[in-house]
């Protein structure tokens, strides 16, 4: 019996068991976890009756041996979208099936793939760009992330990631960024963060609600930045929001041509994650604060966003995947100069392009995910650290590391723009990164 056959049995098996249990929405599954309905005492004993069928069935026997083979030579074969939504089925059979999926399924750093929602908040491959794109709807002010799933991106319909909505307000504007293609709320169970810009629109502040690594050197949490104002939120819901990153873009008081010039502080990155063997401490385990065996409770229906939905709780097998950033530098900071190096956050800047006499315009090499100019095109690189206050300017060249695309971004058609990220970003974060080119800014232009 082949694997492929195993998996299509255990597929059918969870249809048989409860179509009601198993195949629900997201509004199935809100109103089951409490965000936007009580709970029904009928559907609680279906899930209980559910799960100890699943228990008690011959694939949560199944030798361990023949279990990670099994799983091994599906997460080798199914490496892309949508055939890869058999290895978060094989991740949604039971315990001891999730528990192997986690010890085989590594994260996108490792094996550039994105498989669970969780990756999303995880960063990218070190060797490698995971390649997306973003479609703008004006009418609706919303902003759809996908994953590419071919090289021709204006006929690639894509893996649906994430989704944003812009509110314009008084003194600013604010991007919420959601998990579900259609319910972008501060109030819907799948928020995970958003994106708040200044009067002038000359700098962002990337909010999430999961706090960074101990380590991390943040702002101090403004009164705006709590979710006083949502009186739907479940209390299983993230009740603060952190701020993470910040955008800033240069402002151009005299009026000359150009591209736009702007740097991220990453405030969850320290800066030594660019450097050979850095790493980027405190990844998520899950990407909203629900208990992990509540997240599979109900999942056989593969929609483009129930994917996306059910599994949100599931990290890879890494040792230091969870990790603080304290934990790993000994605990404390160190007084001397090079430990303070360490702490600092990741700055990007956007790599300066070079002027094209023949084309009379300012290039960029996008080695042709980009073709269209357009203000908003940018690529991100490190930059590099600043030396202490009266050391001498290092005269040998940036290492290759500060060299490397982090991020990039750029048009392909009217309403379609491609977006490339890579270690150590996060989807999310780049995602943010993005939409802050979106918005106007008149004074930088």
């Amino acid at each position: 019996m082949s694997f492929r056959s195993i998996v299509r049995d255990v597929r059918d098996s969870f249809g048989s068991l409860s179509r009601r249990s198993f195949e629900v929405t997201l509004a199935g599954l809100s109103g089951l976890t409490g965000h936007h309905r009580g709970k029904s005492q009928s559907t609680v004993h279906e899930l209980c009756d559910a799960d100890l069928i699943i228990q008690e069935s011959r694939w949560a026997s199944l030798p361990p041996e023949l279990l990670r083979d099994v799983i091994r030579r599906l997460e080798a074969s199914e490496s892309t979208w949508p055939s890869r939504k058999d290895v978060v089925s094989c991740a949604a059979v039971c315990k001891a099936w999730r528990e192997m999926c986690k010890e085989i399924v590594l994260s996108p750093e490792f094996c550039g793939k994105l498989t669970f929602p969780v990756s999303l908040k995880q960063p990218g491959p070190r060797d490698g760009m995971i390649q997306c794109f973003i479609k703008r709807d004006k009418s609706k002010s919303t902003y759809h992330l996908y994953l590419c799933l071919s090289t021709a991106v204006l006929a690639d319909s894509g893996k649906f990631l994430l989704s944003a909505k812009r509110h314009r307000k008084t003194t600013c504007t604010e991007y919420v960024i959601s998990m579900d293609a259609d319910n972008i709320s501060r109030s819907s169970s799948t928020y995970i963060g958003k994106l708040r810009s200044n009067f002038l629109g000359t700098k962002f502040i990337i909010y999430d609600t999961q706090p960074p690594y101990n380590g991390a050197v943040i702002p101090p949490v403004g009164r705006s930045s709590r979710r006083f104002n949502s009186k739907k939120v479940s209390p299983k819901m993230p009740s603060g929001s952190y701020n993470i990153a910040q955008v800033t873009y240069e402002l151009n008081v005299l009026g000359t041509r150009g591209p736009r010039r702007m740097h991220c502080v990453m405030h969850s990155i320290p800066a030594s994650s660019v450097e050979p063997g850095g790493i980027v401490p405190g990844q998520p385990e899950q990407i909203v604060p629900r208990a992990f065996e509540e997240s599979f409770r109900s999942t056989t229906s593969f929609s483009k966003s129930s994917i996306m939905d059910r599994s949100m709780d599931f990290s890879s097998s890494r040792d230091f995947s969870s990790a603080r950033f304290s934990d790993i530098a000994g605990g404390t900071i160190n007084g001397d100069e090079e430990g303070q190096n360490k702490e600092r956050p990741l700055v990007l800047r956007n790599k300066a392009p070079r002027w094209h006499e023949q084309l009379q315009c300012w290039c960029l090499n996008f080695r042709g995910r980009v073709t269209i100019a357009s203000v908003k095109n940018f690529q991100l690189i490190a930059a590099p650290a600043q030396p202490p206050a009266g050391a001498p300017t290092p005269s040998q060249p940036a290492p290759p590391e500060q060299d490397k695309i982090i991020l990039q971004f750029g048009k392909v058609a009217k309403d379609m723009f491609t977006m490339d990220y890579r270690y150590p970003l996060s989807a999310f974060q780049a995602f943010a990164i993005c939409l802050s080119s979106f918005d106007t800014k008149l004074a930088c232009e």
